[in-house]
């Protein structure tokens, strides 16, 4: 890429960054629009202006963004969105402490150097010389230069091992925070129970479960919760809500066809056939009706069925005290490992019922086959991948599409595919993954979705710095030198080594493409703008259809996270090779500190609450991010044949053993509630039937108080009294 291309590529997305931001500024002061760019809110009953739309400052969000304090995010997104904001903050000031000292000491010993004119492989491939002069690949072998970019990768260790420490000490105190809260949380009473054993004759599931935790926790257990198989009486139920969902309509439709000025109105109708396309035509509002009222007898007969004949073996164990809960989920119930499996409970919403009751040996078993099939993915997705990064460069398509020759070569096509080509079939790429990875890590029998989440984040980005960072370097590398290689194999490390710098414009524009297009559209919401408005006009007749078509989601961790430790592994890796990449990566985690901190406040709704448990798997990752960075410089500064290369060994020990200390010290208050944070006092005396509620299946709930039918799989040993 030449100096014009990249130039054009940062200029572009910078100006469309500029137009992304005046749309935001325009359109989150509509009044139509703000279900869209403040429904976190309205959700919260709060006004969504503060002031006023027509009066309101257009930059307004920027000053709200950075005087919000940490309380404000939790009061609006929880402990979770918090922790976030500790990583994103922890690794801006890793970036900018990093940058005090490279940016000035390093710069200028690089451009005054020689190594561009002599080398044959600069920074990017020989045609942006300015950035050769600021990088490593102006810099001569076995020249003492090279001592100050070895004192450099130790200074990004060391602000990196200090503020990863002072971060997860922050993380820390939050989780143990927000749990020792005197509110009453449901999940802090409860424990999940798995691998129960074979009941004995004449004893039911749920007498064996009381009778057990009985035993052990006399005074504080309250009842327990037989996990059921669902699948028939989930199915009739989304029936049931699905008739509700069009008798809903079916009357909004009618009832606005007497607005109308008919006062009678037109009732709506329907054909009962396939689809509503064929069959007896029906009056709709009647029609739906006695759906219903046949679902629901259906699902009444179905629920005690359910609740009588398929009871599994997993559960729900209640107690009366928060201490004891916690107490149960860190305890050894059982002599053999693979019966009485118990852990905290999550919370009601978070459950994935369908995995509570695979078997511990089985659990083992799909967790091995999920990593081989993530093995296999991630090696055969580097192949697309570098050849994705070989034929994008103006160099291989002439090679090889001979017949694109004329077209490439025009000057201004020619500008636009050099800047943008490459990256965009690159993160087209990976937005394919997600769901695929979301998927393979419930297959491996996790109970939770926040669980869920965690692991495919970490299959996410193990993927992305293998076959983006690894595979664009190393596929560009072979392809452009393959014929090199045939005749000298052992040149491919050397030539790997020296690919790294020839890579770094590649990294550059994709950082800026990430933070300044991304972040703009992150800001701007005109997909979800469209769409909500689409289907507004088109679909929605209903209040409860207007609200799933606006409704936001929450952050998206299973993707956001690894695509931030995507960045942080690029500009760690390049920080020192070629350290003008420092100043993209500090703008990529400072536009996303503030545009993410207004979305977290006014857009973002949680779908669930982890306390923080996110952190320690981010902790990891940046370690790994650092372990790379310091591997990679070990053997690019030993490729440059620099005597005093040894001197880096220690680094990656260093790390390892931070590694380590961080996780006796933190972890296990990550995986538990410790005891004296669960022993605080509560504020009222918990309603613990109410939590106990909280916890059945909508599938399973009756809308009767008082009804028989739950006592079989409900187990119902009551309590008076209750602690904390």
């Amino acid at each position: 890429m030449d100096f014009s291309s990249f130039l054009t590529s940062l200029g572009t997305s910078f100006l469309i960054f500029i137009v992304l931001m005046l749309l935001f500024a325009w359109l989150s002061t509509r009044q139509g629009n703000a279900v869209v760019y403040y429904p976190n809110r309205i959700l919260k009953g709060l006004d969504p202006w503060e002031g006023g739309s027509r009066t309101r400052n257009p930059l307004a969000w920027i000053r709200e963004s950075l005087t919000s304090s940490e309380q404000d995010v939790i009061n609006m997104s929880g402990i979770d969105t918090a922790v976030y904001f500790v990583f994103l903050s922890t690794v801006l000031g890793i970036l900018v402490l990093s940058g005090i000292v490279l940016l000035p000491v390093l710069l200028p010993i690089a451009a005054t150097d020689d190594g561009v004119r002599k080398n044959t492989k600069t920074t990017s491939n020989g045609t942006f010389n300015d950035l050769d002069k600021l990088s490593m690949a102006n810099i001569e072998e076995q020249s003492p230069r090279l001592w100050a970019f070895l004192g450099s990768t130790y200074w990004v260790s060391v602000v990196s091992y200090i503020l990863l420490w002072k971060a997860y000490k922050h993380a820390s105190a939050l989780r143990a925070k927000a749990l020792m809260s005197p509110d009453v949380k449901p999940d802090q009473f409860a424990v999940l129970v798995r691998d129960l054993p074979n009941v004995t004759q004449g004893q039911t599931r749920k007498e064996q479960v009381d009778s057990y935790f009985k035993s052990i926790y006399p005074d504080t257990f309250y009842r327990s919760m037989v996990v059921t198989k669902n699948k028939e009486v989930d199915k009739i139920w989304g029936e049931l809500e699905g008739y509700k969902k069009k008798l809903a309509r079916a009357e909004a439709v009618y009832t606005a066809s007497m607005e109308r000025g008919n006062s009678e109105g037109t009732r709506p109708t329907n054909r009962t056939g396939f689809l509503g396309l064929c069959g007896k035509k029906v009056d709709s509002i009647e029609y739906y009706n006695e759906k219903i009222k046949e679902v629901t007898r259906k699902l009444q007969a179905e629920q005690k069925v359910t609740l009588r004949e398929k009871q599994l073996g997993a559960a729900l164990v209640f107690f009366t005290s928060r201490v004891s809960a916690a107490l149960a989920a860190q305890s050894l119930h059982a002599q053999m490992v693979d019966r009485w499996t118990v852990t905290e409970a999550p919370e009601p919403r978070q459950l994935i019922w369908s995995n509570l009751t695979i078997k511990f040996f089985e659990r083992i078993t799909r967790q091995y086959i999920v990593y081989v099939i993530v093995l296999l993915t991630v090696v055969f997705f580097m192949i697309p991948i570098g050849v994705i990064s070989a034929f994008t460069t103006l160099e291989n398509l002439r090679r090889f599409l001979p017949f694109l020759k004329p077209i490439v070569d025009l000057e201004a096509i020619k500008t636009v595919l050099e800047a943008y080509l490459p990256q965009l079939a690159l993160i087209i790429f990976l937005a394919l993954l997600p769901k695929f990875l979301l998927f393979l890590s419930k297959a491996e029998g996790i109970p939770t979705e926040s669980h869920a989440v965690r692991a495919a984040s970490g299959k996410y980005f193990y993927f992305s710095v293998f076959n983006v960072f690894i595979g664009v370097t190393v596929g560009g590398t072979l392809f452009s030198t393959l014929k090199t290689i045939e005749k000298d194999p052992n040149s491919l490390i050397p030539l790997l080594a020296k690919s790294l710098p020839s890579n770094a414009t590649f990294f550059l524009t994709f950082v800026a493409l990430k933070f300044f297009v991304g972040y703009g559209l992150e800001l701007s919401r005109l997909v979800p703008l469209i769409i909500y408005h689409l289907k507004r006009k088109y679909l929605c007749k209903t209040e409860a259809e207007l609200k799933e078509a606006w409704f936001p989601g929450d952050l998206g961790y299973g993707t956001r996270v690894p695509g931030d430790m995507l960045i942080i592994t690029i500009v760690l890796c390049y920080s020192v090779i070629a350290p003008v990449i420092i100043p993209f990566g500090v703008l990529y985690f400072a536009l996303g500190w503030l545009i993410l901190r207004n979305q977290a406040l006014k857009v973002f709704v949680p779908s669930y609450e982890s306390y923080g448990r996110m952190w320690p798997h981010m902790h990891t990752r940046i370690i790994g991010s650092l372990l790379l960075f310091q591997a990679t410089m070990l053997g690019y500064i030993g490729a440059m044949k620099f005597y005093y290369t040894p001197i880096l060994i220690p680094l990656p020990i260093l790390s390892l053993v931070f590694f380590f200390v961080c996780r006796k010290k933190f972890y296990r208050a990550f995986c538990h509630t410790a005891l004296e944070v669960a022993s605080q006092e509560l504020k009222e005396t918990p309603h613990m039937e109410q939590i106990f509620k909280s916890f059945i299946p909508p599938s399973l709930s009756s809308e009767r108080e008082e009804d028989e039918q739950f006592d079989d799989a409900l187990s119902h040993v009551s309590r008076t009294g209750s602690s904390v």
